[in-house]
């Protein structure tokens, strides 16, 4: 295993994550900007006990290496809230060293501190290589479809 640091993201710690924001959004073909994207880290800083918390990966010489942000979300299934895992990424040069995995500990164990009753996320069918590291945790595979709807003003 690498060795890696995670912590949660700080505003220092921003500007070194957008290039690893942008690259998550190339993968799923988005391409929000700058300026959306510092805004919700922004808001993730701001709200970390209602809205969700942003964890960062740092490589031993300190560089950001990966990602995951982890939302507060009330579910009806579990009657309760529950922590959604709506974005990991790790840099393509960081992969295969067990950080992704590392990750999903840590948004477990903030779960865990924040007394919620799951930790849940998606995937891409075709992120066969992520599937790989999700299936190796113990966690369970669903079968949903997911649907979306774009709204515009």
């Amino acid at each position: 295993m690498t060795a890696v640091a995670i912590a949660r993201a700080g505003a220092g710690d921003i500007d070194e994550l957008l290039p690893l924001l942008a690259d998550y959004c190339e993968f799923y073909e988005t391409r929000p900007g700058e300026a959306a994207l510092r805004a919700l880290c922004g808001e993730l800083l701001e709200h970390p006990d209602t809205v969700g918390i942003q964890l960062v990966a740092r490589d031993a010489a300190g560089a950001a290496v990966g990602f995951a942000t982890l939302y507060w979300v009330l579910s009806t299934l579990r009657a309760g809230p529950i922590g959604l895992m709506n974005d990991l990424y790790v840099a393509p040069t960081a992969r295969g060293g067990g950080i992704g995995r590392a990750l999903i500990d840590a948004c477990a164990e903030e779960c865990r501190r924040q007394g919620v009753s799951a930790l849940e996320w998606y995937t891409a069918l075709e992120n066969t290589r992520a599937q790989s590291v999700y299936d190796r945790t113990g966690a369970s595979r669903e079968t949903l479809i997911e649907y979306e709807l774009e709204l515009t003003s």
